[in-house]
């Protein structure tokens, strides 16, 4: 396998469909990176803003990750849960607030340019090339690397042992559990800092579900922080190291994952009680 991908790497710069942002939404075309005081590794700082010229979705909404952690956004339908998921990604405009990583003020980078400086981006639904096979879309995640990516690719494999099974089969053909583990491993195909996942669960199975969120921990107990929204609150704050609960996007309630599921206002206004 390594003679296969040795010295490969797509020049190409550019996010694929399911990324980028539509021309009716426009974002930051550039910017520079700034270096930012000590803080969380990753942190959206009160972030205030709404897509393209509309009302602000996020109001002062501040989340944050380190590495080793799952963080995991919950909250109703409508809160803001994956328009704080994006604004840190870059796809929507700040009016106010700030998003930095790895000790850099990011906050007027390109989506494009997050993903180089190490931020790994996993959309809820268009997140897999469904024509291309699974080592193909596996192949596609390292369009931003110049060296061998045999080692990742096996550590993929290792991870997701069905997607080596069905390396040669049409990514479009596998199962909605297993189109989710060919975009997560897509997206640690460009051996990100850090993880983001909208709604990795959407559309699954309870059993199926256990397993993605298995294999999430997995990756976090690697080092990587992951970041995550999640509509399976409940199931989503058993696995978290931090928990943020947004209403109507605004920060409502933040704690751990335990304490978030302990919390009284919390079980019964979002976990049924």
């Amino acid at each position: 396998m390594s003679d296969a991908y040795s010295g490969r790497g797509n020049k190409d710069r550019s996010l694929g469909p399911e990324t980028a942002p539509s021309s009716a939404d426009p974002v930051k075309k550039g910017g520079h990176a700034r270096p930012a005081p000590d803080g969380p590794f990753l942190i959206g700082d009160a972030m205030t803003g709404g897509y393209g010229k509309g009302a602000d979705i996020l109001h002062g909404c501040t989340i944050a990750v380190d590495p080793g952690e799952i963080a995991v956004i919950v909250g109703p339908n409508g809160a803001g849960k994956s328009t704080a998921m994006k604004a840190v990604f870059g796809m929507l405009n700040l009016r106010e607030g700030a998003v930095r990583l790895d000790g850099e003020d990011i906050t007027d980078l390109s989506p494009q340019d997050r993903v180089l400086k190490g931020m790994g981006f996993v959309p809820q639904t268009h997140n897999i090339f469904t024509s291309m096979t699974v080592e193909e879309n596996l192949e596609m995640g390292a369009f931003i690397r110049e060296d061998d990516i045999a080692e990742t690719m096996a550590q993929v494999y290792d991870l997701f042992p069905i997607l080596k099974e069905k390396r040669r089969q049409a990514a479009g053909e596998l199962s909605g559990g297993q189109r989710q583990q060919v975009a997560v491993g897509r997206a640690l195909m460009t051996k990100p800092k850090v993880l983001m996942l909208d709604e990795p669960t959407a559309g699954v199975s309870p059993i199926v579900m256990d397993e993605l969120f298995d294999r999430i921990i997995e990756v976090a107990r690697t080092g990587i922080p992951i970041l995550m929204v999640e509509q399976n609150a409940r199931q989503a704050l058993e696995i978290a190291d931090k928990g943020y609960v947004l209403v109507q996007g605004r920060n409502a309630h933040t704690g751990t994952g335990k304490e978030l599921l302990a919390d009284p206002d919390v079980r019964r206004s979002f976990l049924g009680g």
